[in-house]
C-alpha cells in the first residue's frame, strides 16, 4: 500500500437496531491479523465478520429507507476492493484477505545499516510467539557513505514544501549536516549551505567533478543541489572582529561578506526570510590534549567555536526567521560524561552548547517566537571526526554496548533533524535529543575485561 487510507460506511442494518457510521483503516504499519469476531470494538457488522474499528459518531436514529445505507455500503467495499487488488494482495477476496492475512510492511529505506521488515504471514504461532519480531536483514550500502540512502520513508510524511533552510558546517558529503540537508531536501525545502571558507573552494570543485553524485542521489532518482552556497567563519560575527593575519591569509582568499552578520543580511537579501537554520559548527584545536594540558587559548577558541558560535547565528538570523521557524544544532555526550581523549576544552563547549540551547528557546521563543533544539549524536566515522584520532575505538565501543547493536548512520540523525525542524515537532523545544542507539543509557560497558573474569553472582531465590 502506498499510504493508509480509508473507508466510512454509513446506514442502518435491515435489523431493528441502527448501526452508527464507522471508519476503519486499511493500515499496514501493524501486521495484525483480522481473524472473525477478534478485536472488535463497537457493534459487529454481521455474522460471518468483524474489523477493528478505531471510530465511531454517535448513533443516529432509525430511517424508513436502508436504500442509501446499503448503496454507501456497496460504493465503500467496492472502492477498498479496487484499491487492495491493485496493491500487494493481489486479486484476493476483500473479507477473505482481512480475515486471514498478515499485511506486509514495507521497509524503512535509510534508518541504520540494517533494514527490518515484516514479512506476510498466516501462521498464527509464528504470530503468537513474536507478533512484532522483524527478520533483519543487512544490506550493502552503496558508495563510501556510512548508511546514507534515501531519507523518505513510508507511514506520517514530513512535510516542508516551501521552507527555506541554511546549514551552517557541511564541508564533505560524510557528515551529519550533509545528511540532514539531504532529508530536508527530501521533504521539499530548498537549502542554502554555509561552508568553512578554507573549504568552499574544494568543496565547489568536488561537486562540479561528481565525487558527491552518489551520495547526492534522492528517492526519486534525482541529484540534489543547493539554492545557495555561503563562504562563512562563525568565529566572528562582524569584519570588525577580523584579526588582520586571517584577513591576510591565502586560504581566505578572494572570498568576502563571510563573517556571521554579512552571511544572514547576504541570505535575507537572496532569499529572505528563513524557516531552519542548522548549526552543525565545532572545532577544537587542542581537541587531543587532556584538560589539564590545554592552553587557556585553545580552551576558548574550542568554546568560541563550537558553542559561542550557536548564540551569534541566533542573535543575526533570529530577526529574519519566519514565525515558527526552528534552529538545531549538534552535540555529544561527553558535555555530561567523561570521554578521554575528547580534550582541548571540546566537552566544556559542549556543555556550554547544550545549556545556551535550552536559554536561546526560551529567549528567542520569546523575541522571535522560534523553536530551538540539539541533537546528542553518537559516534560516526566522518572526516571530522578524525581528528580526535580514535574514532574508529569508539564506534565499535559504542556498537558493542549500546542497547541497539548496530552502527550509527548519519541518516538517522538527519531524520530527526528532519522531525525536529518540522511543524510535527511545533511542541518541543529547549531540548536535548539524543540519537546513539541507547548508548547513552548505559552505565556499564558490557565488555569491558572485568567483567569477564567477575564471578556470577549468586541467584536469589524466589
Amino acid at each position: 500500500l502506498s499510504g493508509p487510507f480509508f473507508v466510512t460506511i454509513s446506514g442502518v442494518t435491515p435489523l431493528s437496531q441502527p448501526l452508527p457510521l464507522y471508519t476503519f483503516p486499511l493500515l499496514y504499519p501493524q501486521s495484525l491479523p483480522i481473524s472473525p469476531s477478534k478485536q472488535i470494538r463497537g457493534k459487529v457488522m454481521s455474522r460471518d465478520f468483524s474489523l477493528p474499528l478505531i471510530s465511531r459518531r454517535s448513533r443516529q436514529k432509525p430511517r424508513n429507507s436502508f436504500i442509501l445505507p446499503v448503496a454507501a455500503l456497496a460504493i465503500g467495499m467496492f472502492v477498498a476492493f479496487r484499491t487492495l487488488s491493485s496493491s500487494s494482495f493481489g486479486n484476493s477476496r476483500l473479507l477473505s484477505t482481512l480475515a486471514a492475512t498478515r499485511v506486509q510492511i514495507p521497509s524503512i529505506s535509510g534508518v541504520g545499516s540494517t533494514r527490518f521488515s515484516r514479512q506476510a504471514s498466516a501462521s498464527p504461532s509464528a504470530h503468537k510467539n513474536a507478533p512484532f519480531a522483524p527478520v533483519r536483514k543487512i544490506l550493502q550500502q552503496p558508495g563510501g557513505m556510512r548508511g546514507l540512502t534515501s531519507c523518505r520513508a513510508n507511514g506520517l510524511n514530513i512535510d516542508l514544501t516551501g521552507k527555506k533552510a541554511f546549514v551552517a558546517g557541511v564541508a564533505d558529503d560524510q557528515g551529519f549536516a550533509w545528511a540532514i540537508s539531504k532529508c530536508l531536501i527530501e521533504a521539499g525545502a530548498e537549502v542554502s549551505l554555509g561552508i568553512w571558507v578554507p573549504a568552499l573552494g574544494i568543496f565547489k570543485k568536488s561537486m562540479q567533478m561528481g565525487k558527491f553524485d552518489e551520495s547526492r542521489k534522492l528517492s526519486d532518482g534525482s541529484l540534489m543541489d543547493f539554492k545557495h552556497l555561503y563562504p562563512l567563519d562563525a568565529v566572528f560575527d562582524k569584519p570588525e572582529d577580523v584579526p588582520e593575519e586571517i584577513m591576510n591569509n591565502k586560504r581566505y582568499a578572494g572570498n568576502s561578506d563571510w563573517t556571521v552578520s554579512e552571511v544572514a543580511k547576504l541570505i535575507e537579501k537572496d532569499i529572505g526570510k528563513v524557516d531552519i537554520l542548522v548549526h552543525s559548527l565545532a572545532n577544537g584545536p587542542e581537541v587531543k590534549k587532556p584538560l589539564l594540558e590545554t592552553s587557556r587559548q585553545g580552551y576558548l577558541a574550542a568554546q568560541s567555536a563550537s558553542a559561542y558560535s550557536l548564540v551569534s547565528m541566533v542573535q543575526n538570523f533570529g530577526p529574519m526567521m519566519s514565525e515558527g521557524g526552528s534552529v538545531i544544532s549538534l552535540t555529544y555526550d561527553a558535555s555530561n560524561k567523561v570521554i578521554p581523549g575528547y580534550g582541548g576544552g571540546m566537552s566544556s563547549a559542549k556543555a556550554a552548547l547544550e545549556s545556551d540551547t535550552r536559554v536561546l528557546a526560551y529567549e528567542a521563543g520569546q523575541k522571535f517566537k522560534i523553536r530551538v533544539n540539539t541533537i546528542s549524536a553518537g559516534p560516526l566515522g566522518s572526516r571530522a571526526a578524525r581528528a580526535i584520532g580514535f574514532i574508529e575505538k569508539v564506534i565499535n565501543y559504542s556498537y558493542n554496548n549500546a542497547p541497539i547493536e548496530k552502527e550509527l548512520t548519519a541518516m538517522e540523525v538527519g531524520q530527526t533533524a528532519a522531525f525536529l525542524l518540522s511543524p510535527l515537532a511545533s511542541g518541543i523545544t529547549g531540548q536535548t535529543i539524543y540519537v546513539d542507539n541507547g548508548l547513552s543509557t548505559m552505565g556499564l560497558a558490557m565488555d569491558s575485561p572485568s567483567l569477564a573474569t567477575a564471578e556470577e553472582p549468586e541467584k536469589v531465590g524466589a
